[in-house]
């Protein structure tokens, strides 16, 4: 009644789904606002329209069961998942409980998921209804939201029912297009509050009614049942210090306690069991010796209805009669259910039934509960995980392994994403029960969660006195944790970076052979602490630790490749272009391989930034595109450094100012930390190519400042072209001979021929011609295209210069075709102002055909060129093959093809 304009929202939603336009629509509002009536609206317009439509309802004693939610929406479909490739059908399987397994990363688990409705679809359109959404687990909410974020071209139509924030733990819907139910208009009130009250109404009653609902529908229903016909006929009154939910739910609580006490006691058990299960309630309220016939009266109040499931009238309801209920009947309800559950086919519902029904403590039930937590941990589910140990901590006796418990759960918590609530575990573990290990992990959690809310500056001391504590106990786990506070130091901008490198070097050794990580570790401290000359030959052994290291038992990941990240950053800092290379592009094979979709983004900004000192914008932009579509369909923090130094390189001045303003200002980001020293390296690349060479100096300057080595390495060069084409040449020359001891510590083609071109810049007469093609022949060598073309643009400009234009022509066309190739468009400018000063004019670069599409759709044409079939590149992507073949037909379309075997034949840069 009086939703017009959401019942068309819905039709509409439908209908574009129909026609292979999948979407999704959030319906949000207060408790009793008619969300319900919405879903139950679209499910019979569905219906008639030819869709399957599949159904899932959050329930609040259900957030601790990882994956539950989705696995109640796709148990119908699992049919179809034969047809998932094998490693979304064992994701699908772990996380199900169906198959024993590693735990797959969840949003694997959400491709998995995409997948099996796309396939469904096949079939028909489909609706996934998903009512109480606020309830879900953290982990089929992450899920869900995933999948509506992804779905495209599927004929597929989500719709989720979410009360107002703040009723639930996570918001994982936000961001998604929303619908929002107000109360009812006072005419459309007034016509529902007559069906509730066949007698008539005083006006002056009924004005009052309809003002303090404020046009709650559930309101204008329930409330009249509560109130006497003398109150309806001049004085209907309602207390003006709860909110119209409170009063909702204190009716059907009003209404529950009048019923009989075997009745009273069976509602209980059925709210305290929210799968529905009829079988399940039956057996529970048999324990307790109560007839199945005491549910008549329930049946009789409209409060519950036993059908194929049991369903109460409304999630208020099972609150209500949850909350009424005094603690030893909520225990003896959970024991009769735990008596009551199959301990082989459900032994983490039948342990937290049977953990609620304990007082004081008990053993048995908190290990029954710590299996739970692992069974759940298995599968991939963190918060229920943690929520498992959270309980079995309160109910384990012994104070020692209360707090082992604890420190346990605290972990696990913080994993799960709650770090506040991983701090509260811990002050309110028994420490002194806790032993001198346990004591060294308990502070390093701390420093971990201190760092991940604030990165405040005191972070990295406190992984340092972690690290110390825990040389004795743990020495690997000391030598990594070293390596936390050196990067957390180096991160928040290198206050304490020396102090921390000198503890690190003093710790003892390995025990056994070095790992990457140790070497790693070593390489940095020493460069820290005695120089870049003496630490960087130890920096490229650890690089190619990581780069020949034994693999994990998969064949596809160790141990270390957790430092990957690490590791590919230092190879920057050492200007190994060959190593960078690898290790970018192995870190990134490596996440979409797990498909860990927490880390992918971050690993394809960093191949990002490598594709675009390699020459490949075209790369680097597919790469950011696809980064950025992952944080979006993930709800993860926003990473901008690829597209700013992309946009720098590309010469774009307004996007480039505006992505460093932005980071510039963000809290996140410490002044004088490495985000903004890359954001100003950045900065220092765009001015370099616009000319402006004051303002690239002051940058460059910056970002040289950093602690953060792959960015002082980047940006010397820099800043040695910036003050000399300023008139600083005291200024180049210190920083020339900063990076040409750098140059001769590395060694490799990258770093010598940066140093020949910054030489050459600093010099006059013959010996700047030496250098200048030293530094051509040089970079020629590596795979750095960029800084060739560069050094081509540079020479150029000095021939020109020196009177010799034939000369300077060629080496100033050969800079404009190859940086005009790339998309260094500023400096591509450059290269074509001096070829006019020369009297040539410049060849304007030719449209291609891939200039028609976007960065998304060229990254697909580029995969279906290599062979790639619609399902391999949608798992790579993380979409359905379908929406694969819509892209791909947009493509064929904007460059006038029909088939693969023509995308193959067109030049794709």
């Amino acid at each position: 009644m009086g939703r017009r304009a959401e019942r068309v929202a819905v039709e509409h939603l439908l209908a574009q789904a129909q026609t292979g336009r999948s979407g999704a629509l959030v319906v949000r509002g207060e408790a009793g606002i008619g969300k319900t009536a919405i879903l139950e609206h679209a499910r019979e317009a569905a219906a008639a329209s030819g869709f399957r439509v599949e159904h899932s309802v959050g329930a609040e004693s259900e957030t601790q069961f990882a994956f539950a939610g989705l696995h109640q929406l796709c148990a119908p479909l699992l049919a179809h998942a034969d047809a998932l490739p094998e490693p979304q059908q064992a994701a699908l399987g772990v996380a199900f409980g169906l198959r024993a397994g590693p735990a797959s990363d969840r949003f694997l688990v959400g491709l998995a998921t995409l997948n099996l409705l796309a396939e469904v679809a096949e079939n028909g359109p489909l609706l996934c209804l998903v009512d109480d959404a606020q309830w879900l687990d953290e982990a089929s909410a992450q899920v869900l939201a995933f999948v509506a974020r992804r779905v495209a071209a599927e004929r597929i139509a989500l719709l989720f029912a979410l009360r107002d924030a703040g009723d639930g733990p996570v918001d994982a819907f936000a961001g998604l297009p929303t619908m929002r139910l107000d109360g009812l208009s006072d005419t459309d009130a007034e016509a529902l509050l007559a069906t509730a009250v066949r007698t008539p109404l005083d006006d002056e009653v009924r004005d009052r009614i309809v003002a303090e609902t404020r046009g709650n529908p559930l309101a204008l229903l329930e409330l009249p049942r509560s109130a006497p016909p003398t109150h309806l006929a001049g004085g209907f009154e309602l207390p003006d210090t709860l909110s119209v939910p409170h009063r909702i739910e204190d009716e059907f609580r009003r209404r529950s306690s009048n019923l009989p006490p075997d009745t009273q006691l069976l509602l209980l058990v059925a709210a305290a069991e929210p799968t529905g299960d009829v079988a399940l309630l039956w057996h529970a309220t048999a324990q307790l010796g109560i007839a199945r016939e005491a549910a008549a009266p329930a049946e009789a109040a409209g409060l519950l209805e036993i059908e194929l499931r049991v369903r109460f009238c409304h999630p208020l309801a099972r609150s209500a009669v949850y909350r009424a209920a005094t603690p030893p009947d909520h225990r003896r309800a959970h024991g009769a259910l735990a008596a009551a559950t199959d301990p082989q086919t459900d032994p983490d519902r039948r342990a937290w039934h049977r953990a609620q029904s304990v007082l004081g403590t008990d053993e048995d039930a908190a290990a029954e509960l710590k299996q739970s937590a692992d069974r759940a941990r298995a599968r991939g589910g963190l918060a229920a995980a943690a929520a498992f140990l959270q309980r079995a901590t309160e109910l384990t006796p012994q104070p020692a392994v209360r707090a082992s418990r604890a420190l346990k759960a605290a972990y696990v918590t913080h994993e799960a994403g709650a770090s506040e609530r991983a701090l509260e575990l811990l002050l309110a573990a028994p420490i002194g029960s806790l032993g001198p290990l346990q004591r060294a992990r308990l502070d390093l959690l701390r420093a971990q969660i201190a760092f991940h809310l604030t990165r405040g500056t005191e972070v990295p001391g406190m992984l340092m006195d972690a690290a110390k504590a825990l040389a004795p106990l743990d020495a690997a786990l000391s030598r990594e944790t070293y390596l936390q506070a050196l990067d957390a130091a180096i991160i928040n901008g290198g206050g304490d970076a020396v102090r921390i490198a000198e503890a690190a070097l003093a710790a003892p050794a390995p025990e056994v052979s070095p790992r990457p990580v140790d070497l790693l570790l070593d390489g940095l401290a020493t460069t820290l602490t005695r120089g870049y000359s003496a630490g960087a030959p130890g920096l490229r052994l650890a690089l190619a630790a990581f780069r020949d290291g034994p693999q994990g038992e998969s064949g596809h990941s160790s141990q270390s490749d957790r430092w990957l990240w690490l590791a590919g950053r230092n190879a920057l800092a050492v200007l190994d272009d060959e190593l960078l290379y690898v290790l970018a592009t192995r870190n990134v094979h490596l996440a979409r391989e797990a498909g860990a979709l927490a880390a992918l983004p971050a690993a394809l900004n960093f191949l990002s930034i490598t594709s675009v000192l390699l020459g490949d914008l075209i790369r680097a932009s597919e790469l950011a595109a696809e980064a950025t579509g992952l944080t979006e369909a993930t709800g993860g923090v926003p990473l901008r450094h690829a597209h700013v130094i992309l946009h720098a390189w590309r010469g774009d001045q307004a996007e480039t100012t505006a992505l460093n303003a932005i980071i510039a200002q963000e809290d996140i980001y410490p002044d004088g930390g490495t985000d903004v020293a890359l954001a100003q390296y950045a900065v220092a690349v765009l001015h370099n190519g616009l000319g402006n060479y004051s303002v690239a100096r002051e940058a460059a300057e910056r970002a040289c400042g950093s602690a953060e080595l792959s960015i002082s390495s980047a940006g010397l060069p820099e800043l040695i072209e910036a003050s000399v084409r300023a008139g600083e040449p005291e200024r180049a020359a210190l920083a020339l001979e900063q990076f040409s001891s750098r140059a001769d510590a590395c060694g490799t083609s990258w770093a010598l021929g940066l140093a020949a071109r910054s030489r050459a810049l600093t010099s006059t007469g013959p010996d700047s011609e030496k250098h200048y093609r030293e530094a051509i022949e040089r970079l020629g060598k590596s795979r750095m295209a960029s800084d060739t073309a560069r050094a081509h643009l540079v020479y150029g400009e000095w021939l020109r210069r020196e009177g010799r234009r034939q000369e300077a022509r060629k080496s100033l066309r050969t800079a404009h075709q190859l940086l005009s190739g790339m998309g260094v468009e500023a400096f591509a400018e450059r290269a074509a102002r001096e070829l006019r000063a020369t009297g040539e004019h410049p060849r304007k670069r030719t449209t291609q055909p891939a200039h028609a599409l976007t960065s998304h759709e060229l990254h697909i044409a580029r995969l279906v060129a290599t062979g790639a079939t619609s399902r391999e590149i949608g798992a790579q992507l993380f979409l359905s093959p379908r929406t694969i073949e819509a892209h791909l037909r947009s493509i064929f379309r904007k460059l006038g093809i029909t088939s693969r075997r023509q995308l193959k034949e067109l030049p794709l840069r």
